[in-house]
């Protein structure tokens, strides 16, 4: 997983509330055996027309918001259904993170699982970052997991809270395995205790 610690690119901002997952990634695109190609079906329905080309009104169409890293998102962004093939798809599209006053459980849970980082704010500030993200000349931003700090295209500095655990695993590029392999002697020192308290299980 590839880690997240000082991340710059474009913010584009999508401030729709309950975006659910399969707006993120439509049914369509769930049939394939592998994740290849998902990209192509991330927001599907809104950034193309019927003929499938692209819809020129669609942010992510547009420049700069074409070449986004980040999303600026309405609240509960990520419900429905738990399907993880959304945020692979975002992840990608080159999507590195969220920043939004409220995901969904099991989005959340996935996006730590697959390298997305969630940053969540007030929704004040929320609104703030979109206004600057919807402006060309101020929609880069710099994302420092280490300082947990968002640097503003206007030179303004947004600090932002994280989970320790998350933290760590995203600032290492470490899943769930990887996480728990860290910890391999601990782990072999504890089976080695448990197989002499209770010979009979071997």
């Amino acid at each position: 997983m590839q880690p997240f610690t000082i991340v710059s690119g474009i913010a584009a901002p999508l401030l729709a509330a309950n975006v659910d997952t399969d707006v993120i990634m439509p049914k369509q695109f769930l049939k394939g055996i592998d994740r290849k190609g998902l990209d192509r079906g991330v927001f599907f329905d809104l950034r193309c027309l019927p003929d499938g080309s692209a819809n020129p009104d669609f942010i992510l169409n547009q420049a700069p918001w074409i070449q986004a890293r980040f999303l600026v998102v309405g609240p509960n962004f990520g419900c429905g259904s738990s399907r993880e093939h959304a945020v692979w798809g975002l992840q990608q599209l080159g999507i590195r993170a969220l920043i939004g006053s409220s995901f969904a459980g099991i989005f959340h849970d996935n996006c730590q699982r697959n390298g997305v980082l969630l940053i969540q704010l007030s929704e004040a500030e929320v609104l703030d970052i979109a206004q600057q993200a919807a402006s060309p000349e101020h929609a880069r931003l710099t994302i420092d997991l280490s300082r947990q700090d968002i640097l503003l295209g206007d030179g303004r500095r947004l600090h932002f809270e994280i989970e320790r655990l998350r933290k760590d695993a995203l600032l290492q590029g470490l899943d769930a395995i990887g996480s728990t392999l860290q910890r391999t002697s601990q782990i072999r020192a504890f089976e080695a205790r448990h197989h002499l308290a209770n010979p009979w299980l071997a």
